[in-house]
């Protein structure tokens, strides 16, 4: 009896401790410089899901979070853990904690340890003209290059971000840690599809450079505005000094973080005295016109009159004016359309509105010459201009008789009248009273019970089957949570990182739904080959990836509300689209 009670208690602690799993972190010192480094591990021993770092509040994350999956079988024995690191660097002096991180498994959740960290005064760095960390300290340099530091409001500036580094020198590697934020600026990036190296004098020295970033901004108020720095992790390639065998020169690589520093802009605001009742934000050079699609037509016939504004400036920043039109022309809601190139000199092309009408009787209707005002910064004034007024021939139709007089019959019942649908007889019917005992409601009534019996019982049984089936259990939590996420993603539409944790959470609980195993150890490259081989398109496939990717850098680089909800309606879509070819 004593043996088997042993038995029992040692086999349901083996079983409990088979259960457990361990989610630790690690760190590289507890003890740093302003000035260092700081490398954190957080370490699972079993397959988890939806990884939440914490906040890092009092670090800046230089590089991170990369991820390691060790998977060994060793006669028999699966040994199996993930990592995610960071490297972080300390934001000031203090003593700061290492906050817990969290992640699921099995639908439980397990949290880290926290971890203090004590962040002294910066290490002193000798000033040895041999030591690469000093050559790289004095030979690498981001600079921001403004267009113009004193612009109007919605006049556009530009910035290029420059990247010099000395002849002698070569980055190898850059990554974004801090993103400048444009709050007061209505801002749009500048594709750079090829970063050359060019040279130039700086400093009295001759340099090489690439252009990092370009952005164009239209300040939105006036005043004193403060953009904050372009930050950059770079690792250079300095010479030691010393050759190999081959008589090579022998290379160090350094990490140095720059940063391009604060920019302030003093923006002015535009003129009051002068300024046109019809003024509605635009600034720049236009012209504007108005056309229609055809001379004539018939009555009850459309036709489509469009308004034009072309030029140069804040195109996507102003309202368009209302185009007016003669009562007896039937106008419908406008659809805007627009043909902008943006460029690192700014906003050109043309803004449009097209109307509906509908004339209703024949006769010629002038449409009155359209108004629009706007301030040229380069003169420093306002001006208006004009349409041409256009004419409508409405050559077939009713007349418009103007004595007419709406009581009389004729009136009444002419069909040019646009009440002619309304009856105005009309036929009533008698309702008979019915009995409820012994009629159908009555014994549907009586009958119905047995039917929701019945409905229970078939309900019961199929919820007993659904449990029974882990692995459909497991789809369908995997379903929900992505269906959860995918909610949680649109709802953070105004916060970027947040939006794209979510929207990568929505991504893999999707894929766990579907291939019906675990998503935490799958690469970019391997989700890539599953989907192609269960039958997903390669569009489709490479939709899927590109989204997972935007997903990545959004945490370094944020994203603007029109790129987020692009994500989120391709992300809704494709989901569509896999689940009809699977």
């Amino acid at each position: 009896m004593m043996r088997k009670t042993l038995f029992i208690v040692l086999l349901f602690f083996s079983a409990w401790s088979w259960g457990q799993i361990n989610f630790e972190v690690s760190v590289s010192k507890k003890k740093l410089g302003l000035n260092e480094r700081l490398r954190v591990d957080f370490k699972i021993d079993k397959p988890g899901d939806n990884f939440r770092p914490p906040a890092f509040s009092s670090f800046r994350v230089v590089s991170g979070p990369m991820q390691s999956v060790s998977n060994v079988f060793v006669n028999g024995k699966r040994t199996y853990s993930m990592t995610y690191t960071y490297f972080l660097t300390p934001l000031k002096q203090g003593v700061f904690d290492i906050e817990q991180a969290q992640i699921e498994y099995n639908g439980d959740i397990f949290k880290t340890t926290p971890v203090t960290i004590n962040v002294t005064e910066a290490v002193e760095v000798p000033k040895d003209p041999n030591d690469p960390a000093y050559i790289v300290d004095e030979k690498l340099h981001l600079v921001a290059e403004v267009s113009n530091r004193k612009p109007y409001v919605n006049e556009p500036i530009t910035i290029v971000y420059k990247l010099y580094f000395a002849q002698n020198v070569m980055p190898t590697d850059v990554d974004v840690v801090e993103m400048p934020k444009y709050n007061d600026f209505w801002s749009y990036n500048v594709d750079i599809q090829k970063r050359d190296v060019a040279t130039a004098i700086f400093k009295g020295e001759r340099y090489n450079y690439v252009e990092w970033r370009k952005v164009v901004l239209y300040p939105q108020r006036a005043g004193k505005l403060q953009i904050n720095p372009l930050s950059l992790d770079v690792t250079v390639n300095v010479p030691t000094g010393r050759r190999d065998f081959f008589q090579r020169v022998i290379y160090t690589q350094v990490p140095k973080l720059v940063s391009a520093g604060n920019l302030n802009i003093n923006v002015t605001p535009l003129p009051l005295e002068g300024q046109p009742d019809s003024f509605s934000g635009a600034v720049g050079n236009f012209s504007i016109d108005v056309t229609t699609s055809k001379p004539e037509l018939k009555a009850n016939e459309s036709l489509q009159a469009t308004v034009k504004v072309s030029g140069r400036g804040n195109l996507r920043l102003f309202t368009l004016p209302e185009l007016q039109t003669p009562s007896a022309l039937e106008r419908y809601e406008p659809e805007s359309s627009e043909n902008v190139r943006s460029s690192l000199s700014g906003m050109s092309g043309s803004v449009t509105q097209s109307y509906t009408l509908v004339p209703q009787y024949q006769g010629k209707y002038p449409i009155p010459a359209v108004e629009f005002s706007f301030f040229n910064p380069k003169t420093k004034s306002y001006q208006t201009v004009k349409s041409a007024e256009q004419l409508v021939d409405v050559t077939e139709g009713p007349s418009f008789n103007r004595s007419a007089n709406p009581t009389t019959p004729s009136a009444a019942v002419s069909i040019d009248t646009p009440f002619k649908f309304i009856a105005l007889d009309t036929s009533f019917v008698a309702i008979t009273p019915s009995v409820f005992f012994g009629s159908s409601m009555f014994y549907g009534l009586w009958i119905s019970p047995l039917g929701l019996l019945l409905l229970f019982a078939i309900y019961a049984r199929r919820l007993r089957k659904q449990l029974g089936d882990t692995d459909g259990v497991r789809m369908r939590t995997a379903n929900r949570m992505a269906r959860k996420y995918l909610s949680e993603a649109k709802r953070n539409l105004n916060n970027s990182e947040e939006f794209y944790v979510a929207l990568e959470r929505a991504l893999h609980n999707y894929l766990k739904a579907k291939l019906k195993m675990e998503t935490a150890d799958f690469s970019k490259e391997k989700i890539k080959n599953i989907l192609s081989q269960i039958g997903v398109e390669e569009p489709l496939v490479n939709d899927f990836v590109s989204v997972l990717e935007n997903c990545e850098f959004a945490r370094y680089t944020p994203s603007s509300v029109k790129a987020m909800k692009q994500d989120y309606a391709n992300t809704a879509k494709m989901i569509t689209q896999i689940d009809k070819q699977l």
